[in-house]
């Protein structure tokens, strides 16, 4: 509305002898010339997108995915073309409800108001029509509207993904962004079963063997449970450590990132804590 009621002014300034408000055809010539003013500003605010998109979702699109970050000028012109067709449309629809219902009721109570009829029984110049078919065509105007409405719902919520959903700019970053993520989860998983994996398995060791000398070697025992009490502390810090890195977001602001676990830093306690237990190792380093 607000751009056709600028345009109308325009019109009036640039034909003085045209009527933008009572004549229908220069009401068309300013609905035309305020469609390219729309589509500038589509094409000039990137604030456009977002607000449209919330706009779609409300009215057409519930489901509608806009999330993309594309300020491109392939992507301001897909906004564009949305909004010039949101506005032209609503623009059409509106003016059609603001004519039609006035004039439906004018013919549904037609034949119950002589006032509006002359003296062969047809209305005033609205539609020559008999008067008993007035309440029938006001009752079929009435479902053209909604139709007319439903109609250009179903136009924009078909065409708001396709103008205001992701671009191939964002579909790419959000594909690369993704294996990224799930690069980084597999190198935490491999991490963790070699740190605290093999950490467990050396606690294996260690418990087995001192229940086994239990009796007959105290000091052994005792120095086994240091081992298992060692290595079993070592492995939960391990283990808040990819907790930490796999609650994305969850982190205190102003916090540093808990350290990643890693085989090759821990291999020297790994290895003494494995021949703590008793078990021969040799290490080799490719």
């Amino acid at each position: 509305m607000p751009y056709f009621l600028l345009m109308s002014v325009f019109v009036g300034l640039v034909w003085p002898d045209a009527n933008a408000v009572t004549h229908m055809g220069w009401q068309f010539a300013a609905y035309g010339l305020s469609l390219p003013a729309v589509a500038a500003t589509g094409l000039a605010f990137p604030l456009v997108r977002p607000l449209e998109a919330a706009a779609a979702r409300a009215l057409c699109a519930p489901g509608l995915d806009a999330s993309g970050t594309d300020r491109s000028w392939a992507a301001r012109r897909r906004t564009a073309g949305w909004f010039t067709l949101h506005v032209g449309v609503g623009g059409l629809v509106s003016g059609v409800t603001l004519a039609v219902p006035p004039m439906a009721w004018v013919l549904v109570v037609l034949p119950f108001a002589p006032s509006l009829r002359d003296e062969e029984g047809r209305d005033f110049g609205l539609l020559d029509v008999p008067l008993w078919t007035a309440p029938l065509i006001g009752v079929a105007f009435l479902a053209a509207l909604v139709g007319v409405a439903a109609g250009a719902g179903a136009l924009l919520a078909r065409y708001a993904p396709a103008l205001l959903g992701p671009t191939p700019a964002d579909r790419l970053a959000a594909a690369e962004a993704r294996s990224a993520d799930l690069a980084r989860r597999n190198a935490l998983a491999r991490e963790l079963h070699d740190s605290v994996g093999h950490a467990l398995s050396a606690v294996t060791l260690q418990a087995s063997a001192a229940r086994k000398v239990f009796d007959r070697d105290p000091e052994f025992v005792r120095s086994a449970l240091e081992a298992i009490e060692s290595a079993t502390r070592d492995a939960v810090a391990e283990l808040d450590g990819v907790l930490g890195v796999l609650r994305v977001g969850e982190a205190a602001p102003g916090t540093a990132p808990a350290p990643t676990p890693s085989l090759a830093r821990d291999l020297e306690g790994l290895v003494e804590r494995t021949r703590a237990a008793g078990a021969e190792v040799v290490v080799r380093v490719r």
